[in-house]
C-alpha cells in the first residue's frame, strides 16, 4: 500500500514543513497557544498583506482571514478559553482600523474591496502540535477556482515565516468549525465607539431552492438559507413559523417531508424522509418513521425530488 500522501506533499514543500526521519529526534516540544499569540500572528497577516497587494497610492489589504492549527492544539484552546477566539477577532480588528488611519494620515487612498471582515478557525490533519497557518482573501466568498491564493506557515522546527501560492482545491483537506466562523462588517466609523465583543455569526450550512409548479405561484422560485444544524421541510398544511421551518407551500409536499441536519462531526448533510415518495439524485430514498428516522447522505449540488413534482436544488451555503 502506498503512502499516504499529505497536504504539503501535493504542494512540494513536505522537506521544508514537516519533519523527516532525520529531523523527528531534534525536535523541540511544542509551544502551546496563547492568545496573544494568535492576536499578534493576525495583526501581522494584515500588515503584510498591505504591503504586498497595495499600488499606486491606494491601500489594499485582505478581507477573509483563515487561520490553521493542528486538531488538538485548536480543541485544547476551544476547551480552556471558550468565546476567547471571538474576542480576539474583535480587538484585532479593533487595531485594523488604527492601522489604516495611519495610511490616511499620510495622504494614502483606504477603499475597501468588501463590506466585511470573515475569520475561519480550521485545523489540518498534516498540521503538527505548535504549527499554525494562515490563508488570506481579497474578496471573502468568493469561488474563482482558477485564482490561487497566498498561504503563509510557521513551522514549529524553525519558527521561519514562508509564503507561497496554492490552488483553491487544496482547502478541501481542511476541517471547518461552525465555532470558529465569525463575520463584521466593515465599519471604521463604529471602531470608536463602546461595543460588545463579537459574536459568532450563524453559519450558513446550505441555500435550498424550488421553483413551484402550482398554478397559485406560475412558476415562483422559493429560497431558504439553512442557518441551523437542523431542519425541516414541509408542505402548504405546516403551521409552525420557526426559523428552521422550511414551508413549501404546495400540496405535492407531505407536511412534514423531510429533515434535513448537518454533522458537525464530518462537516456533511444528511436527509429523513417522512413522505410518500423522495428521490435523491435519481435515488429513491427510503421513507422512515419521523420518530425513528434513517438518515441518507445530501451531497451538496444535489436535486431531490418530492413526490415525482416538486424538485429542491441544494446548495452550499
Amino acid at each position: 500500500m502506498e503512502p499516504k500522501t499529505t497536504f504539503w506533499k501535493k504542494i512540494g514543500l513536505q522537506d521544508l514543513f514537516l519533519p523527516g526521519s532525520k529531523t523527528k529526534k531534534a525536535k523541540a516540544a511544542a509551544p502551546g497557544l496563547t492568545p496573544d499569540s494568535i492576536y499578534q500572528y493576525i495583526l501581522q497577516q494584515f500588515k503584510t498583506s498591505i504591503a504586498e497587494l497595495s499600488f499606486a497610492g491606494r491601500v489594499v489589504f485582505y478581507h477573509e482571514y483563515m487561520i490553521c492549527f493542528n486538531a488538538e492544539d485548536y480543541k485544547e484552546f476551544l476547551s480552556q478559553k471558550q468565546g476567547l477566539f471571538g474576542i480576539i477577532v474583535d480587538e484585532v480588528v479593533k487595531q485594523f482600523y488604527q492601522v489604516l488611519k495611519t495610511y490616511e494620515k499620510e495622504g494614502k487612498k483606504v477603499q475597501p474591496s468588501s463590506s466585511k471582515w470573515v475569520f475561519r478557525l480550521v485545523s489540518h490533519p498534516d498540521y503538527e502540535r505548535g504549527d499554525i497557518g494562515f490563508i488570506g482573501k481579497l474578496l471573502p466568498g468568493s469561488q474563482q477556482k482558477e485564482d490561487n491564493l497566498r498561504v503563509t506557515f510557521i513551522p514549529r522546527q524553525t519558527g521561519v515565516v514562508q509564503t507561497f501560492d496554492v490552488n483553491e482545491d487544496i482547502l478541501k483537506g481542511f476541517t471547518y468549525y461552525s465555532e470558529g466562523y465569525y463575520e463584521l462588517p466593515y465599519a471604521p466609523e463604529e471602531e470608536s465607539a463602546e461595543h460588545s465583543p463579537v459574536k459568532a455569526v450563524k453559519k450558513t450550512y446550505a441555500k435550498l431552492d424550488t421553483i413551484m409548479p402550482d398554478q397559485k405561484y406560475s412558476g415562483k422560485k422559493f429560497e431558504y438559507l439553512m442557518k441551523d444544524e437542523d431542519i425541516i421541510v414541509s408542505g402548504a398544511e405546516e403551521e409552525r413559523t420557526e426559523s428552521n421551518i422550511f414551508r413549501i407551500p404546495s400540496e405535492w409536499v407531505d407536511t412534514p417531508h423531510l429533515r434535513i441536519r448537518f454533522n458537525s462531526a464530518d462537516g456533511k448533510l444528511y436527509l429523513a424522509s417522512f413522505g410518500e415518495k423522495t428521490i435523491i439524485n435519481e435515488q429513491q430514498v427510503l421513507r422512515s418513521n419521523i420518530n425513528a428516522p434513517v438518515w441518507t447522505e445530501l451531497p451538496i449540488n444535489s436535486k431531490v425530488l418530492l413526490n415525482g413534482i416538486i424538485g429542491i436544488n441544494i446548495f452550499k451555503g
